[in-house]
This record gives structure tokens, sequence and C-alpha cells, in this order.
């Protein structure tokens, strides 16, 4: 449910009200905002994985530490790290310390460096069509058929930690869908 923000008057997604501002700017000047490029959607996904089971403000406030530490998620770099940089990155505190998906994101930056494509033309081959806002959050999904495809895809290509709800968390974070409420005050974004 959307409902006025405390101190501008702006009608938000009922998710980020009463969160803090770092949450209400990421709502308001990144989510749901088309995202193209190749590095750009990697580092994306790759923050989406981490954030599997978290809370996303945890993401938000780590992520000029998960850059630093994953040399701004080039994809050549971060495809060959070693068993040594899964051990410094298990040792740095500024990001989440979570083997698993530290070895997914080094296994998803080979999976890229191999793909026959590029990885921004990849993603957006499963946007569905523009569709209206949704009324209620009851209203948003959490998976939809192109995300099922999506991740299908994915994992037949090598990705991990992209499940049909990570892809669709994706797909609403770059806008190939776009999940605000119609009462949100955010512009909807220019077709991709």
């Amino acid at each position: 449910m959307s409902q006025p923000a405390e101190d501008d008057g702006r009608t938000r997604c009922g998710w980020v009200q009463g969160q803090s501002a770092l949450y209400r700017d990421y709502h308001d000047d990144e989510w749901g905002r088309v995202l193209r490029g190749q590095v750009a959607l990697f580092e994306r996904m790759s923050l989406e994985a981490f954030q599997s089971g978290l809370s996303w403000l945890i993401i938000l406030r780590k992520r000029d530490n998960f850059r630093r530490a994953f040399d701004n998620f080039d994809i050549e770099t971060v495809a060959g790290y070693t068993d040594r940089d899964v051990t410094r990155l298990m040792a740095d505190e500024g990001i989440v310390r979570n083997r698993a998906k530290i070895e997914a994101t080094i296994a998803n930056a080979r999976a890229v460096a191999e793909l026959d494509v590029d990885l921004s033309d990849l993603l957006w081959s499963y946007a569905p069509p523009r569709r209206p806002r949704p009324k209620t959050m009851a209203d948003v999904p959490a998976i939809t058929p192109e995300s099922q495809a999506m991740a299908k895809d994915l994992k037949k290509r090598g990705f991990r930690f992209v499940g049909p709800t990570t892809a669709y968390a994706l797909m609403q974070a770059t806008g190939m869908v776009d999940d605000h409420l119609a009462s949100c005050w955010v512009p909807r974004p220019t077709a991709a």
C-alpha cells in the first residue's frame, strides 16, 4: 500500500515507508529504472544474489564495499579470482561473508565471460510486455513465467544463485518490469 512520505509529501510504494533516506533514495532514483550494460547488470545480478534471504537495505549499506571488494564487478577480473580471493573476501567485514554466494559470483563472472551474447541483451530478452502498474503490493508477483524462463536459461549456462525469485527481483530492480504501485510518484520509465 502507498502512503504519503513523512517528510516530503510524496506518495511511495509501501515497502519504502518509514525506511532510511538511503532506502528511499534507492526507491526514488534507481529501483525500476531501466538499467543496461553488461557490467552494470552483472553487478546488480551479483548483489541480488547476495541479498537472497536478507534485507535489501543491508546490501545497499554495503554496496560500496562490495564494489571495492569485487574490483567494481569487472567481469574479467572477477572471473580470474582464485581460492586466495575467496579467502580474502571471506575475511572482508565490509561485505556479506557467505562462501556460497562469493563462489557463485565468481562462477557467474566466468559464465558471463563465456556467453555467446551480451549479458544485457540476454537478460532483457526476458522482459515481458509493458503492463499497468499494480494497484497494491498484493498485486506484485514474486515470480513470473518470464523470471522462471530467465532463471532456467541462466542455470543452463552455468549461473548460480539465480532462481526465479531472484531473477524477478533483478527484473524489478533494472526496469524490465515496472512494479512501482499505480499511486507511486515515481514516473513510469520510458519504453526500454
